[in-house]
């Protein structure tokens, strides 16, 4: 497996003000909205609901969920939404299921998010990792249909967002060096190899949900759609851009 942990900011200069807030944004939803993960009732009630997007019904109802086997493996608790669920598109990406979704997605974000602000700039860079992460989610809700997956079961996190910011990174910095742990190896692989295998992981990972298997925890299709957007909107998000020092 290879985690990174870090790469060149050596030519990076402006603060990365707007990444450091979805940071903030993000563990400060977690701990005091969600309640470290306890506060089901407003996780499930601002997260993306498959159904709810294709329908635009808001649904309060108890969900199963299967395992592979088809087997009942646990049930969920859909909650009302007070506002347009479509506005879950949103409010999902700012939530985490557990410490270690929020932990892996923030280190992502803390590593490559500030170099893409940095091309963007603030607001433009805002505005681009919102748009991939409604982008990831409506590629989730698609995927979910396409390949029989339960409509019902709520999906949230940042990772389709912070995908896009991966894929914007990866056509604006190839070659950067990014330390990694490769094992319990700590070395320096260029920025393509280092994503590249991130998503190589994705696409393997995606093939083995096709199967039938009803909930398998991660929405990859997500994941996949958020890094396609974030490579085909970077340019546009960068056009006309001049960089300035803060």
């Amino acid at each position: 497996m290879v985690l990174p942990i870090g790469d060149d900011n050596s030519d990076r200069i402006s603060r990365p003000i707007v990444n450091y807030v979805l940071i903030a944004i993000n563990v400060l939803v977690f701990v005091f909205l969600q309640g470290l993960g306890s506060n089901e009732v407003f996780t499930y009630a601002f997260s993306v609901v498959p159904e709810e997007i294709a329908t635009g019904e808001d649904l309060a109802r108890t969900v199963v969920v299967s395992d592979p086997t088809g087997q009942q493996s646990a049930q969920i608790q859909l909650q009302p939404t007070p506002v347009s669920v479509y506005l879950t598109l949103v409010t999902s990406m700012f939530m985490h299921g557990s410490i270690m979704h929020l932990l892996g997605n923030m280190l992502y974000l803390w590593i490559f998010g500030d170099n893409v602000e940095d091309d963007l700039g603030p607001l433009r860079y805002l505005i681009f990792y919102l748009v991939c992460g409604i982008l990831a989610s409506l590629a989730h809700v698609i995927a979910t249909f396409v390949f029989n997956g339960n409509p019902y079961i709520p999906s949230l996190g940042a990772s389709g967002a912070i995908s896009g910011v991966l894929g914007g990174y990866m056509l604006f910095h190839p070659r950067r060096r990014v330390r990694v742990l490769l094992g319990r190896m700590l070395t320096e692989v260029p920025a393509f190899v280092a994503i590249g295998l991130w998503f190589v992981f994705q696409l393997i990972e995606s093939l083995g949900m096709l199967g039938g298997m009803e909930a398998g925890g991660v929405a990859y299709a997500a994941h996949i759609g958020g890094f396609i957007a974030g490579m085909a909107l970077i340019r546009v998000f960068a056009a006309g851009r001049r960089r300035s020092t803060i």
